[in-house]
């Protein structure tokens, strides 16, 4: 026993030295994740301390591939230290307030995290040779991922139930945040640790021969391939039926075909050593078969990805899918051509494109869909004469259609910060009145906003769509000033309260005209029906859609010996075409009253 714990210890010391800066990202990974579940309700501290985690998990892949790399090389407190100068700078890329985070910063951390992991892949395996030992390594990488998440899964569960046992037979009452800050340490920290000890020295185990997992040639052979095989089939009948038919292809083709294209090439690398063996020759087969069926697939894949950009412009998803298909061409094309094609080109080609994603100057995703789409509402503004010396003429007639594709246009170059050339586009008027959206952290005011500024919309598009109108006030504090009660109700309850013996009942069930509405009544004999005004609230805003911003919502009337004045914060009505009644919902209301 004594001698078992001498080795599990020694092993965990060995894991502690041997990797100490992964292990650092790993516990700042869990300490920050428990923070921000217990300061949650924080948004301040949530947003930063969620930059921080998103930072440390990045350095936890980063960190093992310089560690890997050191090993290779050397030179590991140069590296480390590069990779520690990284991730800061990183930290600060990232907006400091979470009203400036964005789709676009979402899209960096994402790529930036498949980076790593590709970093992972191939960082020690730079120089030629080192075929087979570049397979073994990523190979024993992903066995040991897969073990890792078995038994940090199971251990997360043993230790969440015992402490759960402990809690209910022994009357502890643990705080729930027990189990919460115990599912991040073992499932962030832990699964590290555990990761690690898999890995034991490092590169040199991890790169050595081996012989090939039974149960991974079982899987390949026996399911991964053949369902390939269907797919394959499945979309080559679709591109029989678009040349038969002479019609463009559906847009998420592209993710089909992007889809079969990559998990063929994960099967390629997972049988890579087994296509050299006579025996296995439905293994060399497929390799030397696979990359010539994905041609015509490709056809299709830039056929489909051109149509939507052409129409639409690039945006960042389809900058990526471009970006995506034109590294698969890359990939057949070394394949096809090069006699002696290296598998290390897969994870390293796909590396630099997306690097040059990130931070080629121009070319960039970013770059490009903001420039692309400037384009594309300066073209829609001058094909339908919307431009009067160079500002929107918000009194032309136009098309709901039309309506909503500027409103897209404007609210993706908002969240981009493209205030200067949106604003440039309006007349002072509706500069005043879109001037204050662009402190939104998202674009839906901005595209209210514009919706609302045309004045002369024609509704052409789909009528099964659902109406929606949402009026806002501008009022945020209720001015109780002259009433001597208030009543606080919302649309989902009927409420009753009693006040000097007389029984106030608010019933927002009534429909009236097939129109939910609120009805008051007093001792069950006086009443008063506010559907009237609150339809005309509607009316006087029927032209408009989405989001209204209103001065005031309120609506009041003489009740018996009272006055009541019902005043909402917001207000929403919406009708779907199956239905014909108006649906009318609003939270946060309040009743004031006072007696005559």
């Amino acid at each position: 026993m004594k001698t078992k714990f001498q080795e599990i210890t020694g092993k965990a010391q060995d894991v502690i030295l041997r990797y100490p800066m992964v292990l650092v990202m790993a516990l700042l990974s869990s300490i920050g994740a428990i923070l921000v579940v217990n300061n949650r309700y924080d948004k301040e501290f949530f947003f930063t301390h969620s930059k921080f985690i998103a930072c440390c998990c990045l350095g936890i892949s980063l960190m093992f591939a310089l560690k890997i790399l050191s090993q290779r090389i050397g030179k590991r407190l140069l590296l480390e230290g590069l990779g520690t100068v990284f991730l800061v700078g990183f930290f600060f890329i990232l907006p400091e307030r979470e009203k400036d985070f964005n789709e676009v910063h979402g899209f960096i951390i994402a790529i930036t995290f498949l980076l790593s992991h590709l970093l992972v892949s191939f960082a020690a395996f730079l120089e030629k040779d080192k075929e087979l030992n570049f397979w073994q390594y990523n190979k024993n990488l992903f066995v040991n991922i897969f073990l890792t998440a078995v038994f940090t899964g199971v251990l997360t569960g043993g230790v969440e139930l015992a402490i759960l046992a402990v809690d209910k037979l022994f009357d502890f009452n643990f705080n729930d945040n027990l189990y919460i800050d115990t599912f991040y340490t073992l499932a962030i920290f832990g699964s590290c640790f555990i990761f690690l000890l898999f890995n034991e020295t490092g590169l040199d185990y991890l790169e050595k021969d081996g012989t090939y997992p039974v149960i991974l040639k079982f899987f390949t052979q026996f399911v991964l391939i053949p369902l390939l095989f269907i797919y394959l089939i499945i979309l080559y009948i679709y591109s029989f039926k678009i040349v038969l038919n002479w019609e463009l292809p559906r847009g998420w083709v592209s993710y089909l075909v992007l889809a079969y294209s990559i998990v063929g090439i994960l099967a390629l690398l997972l049988v890579y050593p087994l296509k050299e063996e006579k025996a296995k020759s439905w293994v060399k087969v497929f390799s030397k078969l696979f990359y010539y069926t994905i041609i015509p697939l490709i056809v299709l894949l830039f056929t489909a990805i051109f149509t939507r950009i052409l129409e639409y412009g690039y945006t960042e998803p389809r900058y990526f899918v471009l970006l995506l298909a034109l590294w698969l061409l890359s990939v057949v094309v070394y394949f096809v051509l090069n006699k002696k094609a290296s598998i290390k080109f897969i994870p390293i080609s796909l590396f630099a494109f997306g690097a040059f994603s990130l931070i080629f100057p121009y070319l960039n995703a970013f770059s490009v869909a903001k420039r692309s789409q400037k384009n594309q509402l300066m073209t829609l503004l001058s094909q339908n004469k919307l431009l009067v010396n160079n500002k929107i003429d918000f009194q032309k007639k136009i098309s709901d259609k039309l309506v909503d594709e500027i409103a897209d246009k404007f609210g993706f170059l908002a969240e981009r910060k493209q205030k200067d050339f949106l604003l440039n586009l309006l007349d002072p008027k509706a500069k005043e009145l879109l001037v204050h959206d662009f402190d939104s952290p998202t674009s839906w005011g901005i595209n209210n906003s514009i919706r609302n500024a045309f004045t002369h919309v024609d509704k052409i598009s789909d009528v099964s769509k659902l109406e929606r109108l949402v009026l806002e006030s501008e009022t945020k504090v209720t001015l109780i000033q002259g009433y001597q009660y208030l009543i606080n109700f919302n649309s989902f309850n009927q409420e009753s309260r009693t006040i000097n013996g007389d029984t106030f009942q608010i019933d927002n069930q009534t429909e009236v005209n097939n129109t939910r509405a609120i009805k008051v009544s007093l001792n069950s004999k006086e009443a008063v029906d506010f559907s009237s005004a609150m339809n005309k609230l509607f009316e006087d805003n029927s032209r408009k859609t989405e989001t209204v911003r209103v001065k005031e919502i309120a609506m009041e009337s003489d009740l018996g010996k009272y006055h009541i004045k019902i005043i909402f914060p917001s207000i929403t009505r919406e009708k779907a075409s199956y239905n014909k009644q108006y649906n009318i919902y609003y939270e946060d209301a309040v009743m004031l009253i006072r007696e005559k």
